[in-house]
């Protein structure tokens, strides 16, 4: 170890290790990605737009990923430069692509490719090489057995800061072929796995329904998919491993590591070890996997049914703000399809109620989708494996579960929106990138006291029920039990109507993405479905 410090050249001087900026206020310059109009941001050298990629370190993954911020920089960041608290590091070397880092770790130090020129974080810093062309064997050397050594002695306390990193001997082998050959096989397979989530800015379409995956039936799909993760996972695996090996040699610690990785150091998303951790069972590890992989199937489903994905269109189609239908059937002429396979719901209201009360009801919906996805034939197959991986019937899984999954996986950010009365009687989805005005008349008007008069009709037929003589003494009983609550889910509505939905929609509130959900959301309080912890302070 000591002869690695000794016979070495010192990464600094190779690369520039740089700090970058502090803004003084996250929660005013900072969104995710997904909050804002996509119309405003750039992912490339030119200047001129608003929102910019922002690297801000993350989670434990090598490799790729981590690419979840934006930041404000309209008029070159000059809100930033006039705020009091902000600190503007390394400036000139914003917009570069390199390596970036997460700082600051309670394990294991970690790297991922930066390529999106953006500007990057004092938790999120970045090794700039020299030379370009040394960035993916640069990378390979950080994410070695041998470099993970080496920075439990120069950095002990896990402050990975780059007054230390500076000093990390780089060896010649870092150059060899098979180094850059690796680490860009390894790059690719950790960019593949990232943008494979909705969550990903580059995501294109489900995996679940790719042509390389898809077969006849969703289990035969899910099957394929499967079998594919684990050739991901495992070659990530010999990846990392022939990586280590061949720095292990170079610095001369065969005596001292050896090349193996644990499956769950793996970072894939797509590896349940990594995913979930090894503490239980590999058979709870794949339940869970299903469960996600079904219920990740689901959420994109509802995408689709609020334009924001197509079947007929990779990536996003609706994602600015205010747009409707008709940018949706103009988003797909632009790629040759005049008819949707799948068609968006034209009022960006979705139902989510204990039964089918309206025709665009999501449950309905999200049959219909599974219908054309993998066919009428197969349906019932189909829909029995979607209902045996969540555990659930369909109905339960979207009015229960839904909304607490999709917000946890939008990180307490989430798109879409639910009207929800106090109690729950009333919940209805809407897609915030679609809100208008009038979007509040809408859920009132055509939902809430349609669903009221469609109370009312079912009262009358349970009371007619509970006397009728021609009745059983049980059908009398659970009439008159069904009486009891639709009477009470009318007096909740009628109430929520009045004092909530209604003065509301008078408002016509209008709401502005820039702002993202932490401030647009509370505009609709008493409307819309509390968040737990949407108010903390933003990292």
């Amino acid at each position: 170890m000591l002869e690695a410090f000794k016979n070495n050249n010192r990464l600094g001087e190779q690369c520039d290790i740089c700090v970058g900026l502090q803004t003084g206020d996250n929660g005013r310059f900072l969104r995710y990605w997904h909050e804002i109009d996509q119309s405003l941001l750039k992912r490339n050298k030119n200047s001129g737009w608003k929102w910019v990629p922002y690297t801000k370190g993350g989670e434990f993954r090598k490799w790729y990923g981590n690419k979840d911020y934006v930041l404000d920089w309209s008029n070159d960041g000059a809100k930033i430069r006039e705020h009091p608290s902000a600190v503007l590091r390394n400036q000139k070397r914003y917009f570069e692509n390199g390596i970036t880092y997460t700082n600051l770790s309670s394990g294991s130090f970690s790297a991922r490719i930066k390529d999106d020129f953006g500007i990057f974080d004092q938790k999120g810093s970045v090794f700039l090489p020299h030379d370009s062309g040394k960035t993916e064997p640069v990378l390979a050397l950080l994410l070695s057995k041998p470099c993970a050594k080496i920075l439990e002695i120069i950095c002990p306390t896990l402050d990975f800061n780059p007054g230390s990193l500076v000093n990390l001997p780089i060896c010649d082998e870092v150059q060899r072929n098979d180094v850059r050959d690796n680490a860009a096989a390894a790059i690719a397979v950790g960019k593949s796995d990232w943008d494979a989530y909705e969550t990903s800015w580059d995501f294109t379409t489900l995996p679940l329904l790719s042509p390389d995956h898809r077969a006849e039936t969703l289990s035969a799909s899910y099957a394929n998919l499967r079998a594919h993760w684990h050739g991901m996972t495992d070659e990530m695996q010999r990846l990392e491993e022939e990586n280590n090996r061949i720095f292990i040699d170079a610095y001369g610690l065969a005596d001292e590591l050896t090349p193996e990785v644990p499956i769950e150091e793996i970072t894939l998303t797509c590896n349940p070890a990594y995913r979930y951790g090894v503490k239980g069972s590999a058979e709870d590890r794949e339940a869970r996997l299903r469960e996600d992989t079904v219920a990740e199937f689901l959420h994109y489903a509802v995408g689709c049914m609020f334009g924001r994905y197509s079947l007929d269109a990779p990536g996003l189609i609706l994602a600015n703000q205010g747009e409707g239908v008709e940018e949706y059937l103009a988003a797909l002429q632009k790629h040759g399809v005049s008819e949707p396979s799948f068609a968006p719901d034209r009022d960006n209201v979705i139902p989510v109620l204990d039964a089918d009360w309206f025709a665009d009801d999501i449950v309905t919906r999200a049959r219909d989708f599974l219908r054309v996805t993998f066919g009428e034939e197969k349906f019932r197959e189909n829909l029995a494996f979607v209902e045996a991986a969540l555990g659930k019937d369909l109905r339960r899984w979207f009015t229960k579960d839904f909304f607490d999954y999709h917000v946890r996986r939008y990180k307490k950010r989430p798109i879409y929106w639910m009207f929800s009365s106090p109690k729950g009687s009333f919940n209805a989805l809407i897609y915030m990138h679609r809100y208008r005005p009038d979007t509040v008349s809408v859920v009132l008007n055509q939902y809430v006291r349609e669903f009221i008069h469609k109370l009312e009709v079912e009262r009358t037929r349970l009371e007619k029920l509970a006397d009728d003589p021609a009745a059983t003494p049980a059908q009398q009983t659970k009439a008159q039990k069904e009486t009891a609550t639709v009477i009470k889910q009318i007096a909740e509505l009628t109430e929520w109507e009045r004092e909530v939905v209604y003065p509301m929609a008078q408002q016509k509130i209008a709401i502005d993405l820039d702002d993202g959900v932490k401030r647009n959301y509370p505009l609709f309080a008493g409307a819309l479905k509390p968040i737990k912890g949407l108010e903390a302070a933003d990292d």
